[in-house]
């Protein structure tokens, strides 16, 4: 029988995933950065999951905030849709 611990690692992390290819897909740079946040969150969510949560302070504080605070800030000095080819 499965552990409840490994299902709900399972959905975190095929989240995650799913979440990591739309921000790929999205040309518009804050919608990917939104969908970036919400991918980082489900790996955090996964590393909690793992009992390791000191990791997941770090990576929330990394990933969720100095990171979408930084590129933000890059967006705002450059276009904020992508030129397709």
């Amino acid at each position: 029988m499965i552990d409840i611990h490994l299902f709900l690692l399972a959905i975190a992390v095929s989240f995650g995933f799913i979440f990591s290819y739309l921000a790929l897909k999205e040309r518009d740079l804050l919608k990917a950065l939104a969908l970036s946040s919400v991918q980082s969150t489900f790996f955090a969510i996964g590393f909690y999951i793992l009992a390791a949560p000191d990791i997941v302070l770090a990576y929330l504080a990394i990933a969720i905030g100095a990171y979408t605070a930084l590129i933000i800030l890059a967006i705002s000095k450059t276009e904020r849709y992508e030129v397709g080819e």
